[in-house]
């Protein structure tokens, strides 16, 4: 395999890190964080200007054809800042789902509202009783004349707040954990019937509890066939997968290096950290679980935009399990190799590990990956 970047892609990359450099400090982040909507608005509009929600829509659609390596570029970046803007829900998610299963008519009604920052998108697809699997779904929508109404629950939705559309699965056939039977719909966030809650997460983004009651929608609002939105949902949650796992590599990078560059100030007995060898093996073994995570990355990323699922799948599980498993680890051992001060808000090493936990929770965890790839 070929692991190096094309020229646009290193441009890409080196426009991206420029970009979270110049604005993604932590108290920059913090006080976005803070208030509503929970991001900048101005961020947003200059990632649209730049080309960077365009990137992974066809060029039919006012893309630029990109694919999941292009995006990894993007989000290897925007995790080493902890990005804020809805760049995973809404070009990732509710976007991938457009663009895999959507009609013409559709797409060219939507996405170039997405791709220009007009419009955001956001993917509804947990539910309580559902976990990590994407099949048990007990949202329902029935069949009434030329529409469909819909009942039920999501949970954990990412940005619905600011979201303009929310792609929802729903149950139309089969039994609660059939994979057959579930349909996905693009709703307005303004529908009647439509309620939700909103929070913010332990990581400083924001999420929310949705019901649906009587939700009417017309049937040119399905994406996909009926009953057979399954296939898109999974490839839709394999590219999120690849993304999380791109933005949790560049977190890693981030903590193992403040964490290096930390024991070599901070003195004890007389000597820098650095220099006491079981603290170098500690931080060696970060280094190099880092390392493992990056090339399981780069794995999976080529065999996915290569178009071979089956293969893909199998090493998803695998990077999802070890960048969850080995996540944390790096983080756990940032936080206490920095000591008292590694549990503050005021040093980044807390917020990045936060976030590796949250990233650890969505679509799967370790465990729950380790199983998929050993069946």
């Amino acid at each position: 395999m070929n692991f190096e970047l094309s020229e646009e892609q290193q441009l890409i990359q080196d426009s991206v890190a420029r970009f979270v450099q110049e604005n993604y400090g932590l108290e920059a982040r913090v006080a976005l964080a803070a208030k509503d909507p929970g991001f900048s608005t101005t961020h947003w509009q200059t990632m649209a200007e730049l080309g960077w929600l365009a990137l992974p829509f066809a060029e039919a659609d006012g893309g630029f054809g990109g694919n999941q390596i292009d995006v990894m570029v993007i989000m290897e970046q925007f995790g080493k800042g902890l990005i804020l803007e809805p760049y995973l829900a809404s070009i990732v998610m509710g976007g991938g789902a457009l663009k895999r299963g959507a009609s013409a008519a559709l797409k060219e009604e939507i996405l170039a509202g997405v791709i220009d920052g007009t419009y955001q998108l956001t993917l509804a697809y947990a539910e309580p009783q559902s976990r990590f699997d994407l099949h048990d779904v007990t949202t329902s929508a029935r069949v009434d004349g030329d529409s469909f109404v819909i009942n039920g629950a999501k949970s954990m939705v990412l940005n619905a707040s600011t979201a303009s559309h929310i792609v929802v699965s729903a149950r139309t056939g089969g039994g609660q954990i059939d994979e057959s039977g579930i349909s996905l719909f693009l709703l307005n966030a303004d529908t009647d019937g439509l309620t939700r809650e909103d929070f913010p997460t332990v990581d400083g983004l924001r999420a929310s509890e949705l019901a649906f009651k009587d939700v009417r929608i017309g049937a040119d609002r399905l994406i996909g066939e009926v009953d057979k939105g399954y296939e898109i949902l999974n490839a839709t949650a394999n590219d999120a997968i690849l993304a999380l796992a791109a933005e949790a590599v560049g977190a890693m990078e981030v903590l193992y290096k403040d964490t290096v560059a930390y024991t070599q100030e901070r003195e004890q007995f007389g000597h820098p950290l650095s220099d006491f060898q079981v603290l170098q093996h500690r931080m060696v073994d970060m280094f190099m679980e880092y390392e493992q995570c990056k090339s399981m990355l780069y794995r999976a990323t080529m065999e996915a935009a290569a178009g071979d699922p089956e293969t893909a799948q199998r090493t998803i599980h695998a990077l999802k399990h070890i960048v969850g498993k080995y996540g944390i680890f790096i983080g756990e051992n940032a936080v206490q190799l920095h000591g008292g001060m590694g549990m503050t808000e005021e040093l980044r090493v807390g917020h990045y590990f936060k976030r590796m936990l949250v990233i650890d929770s969505q679509f799967g965890n370790a465990d729950y990956h380790l199983q998929k790839f050993a069946a």
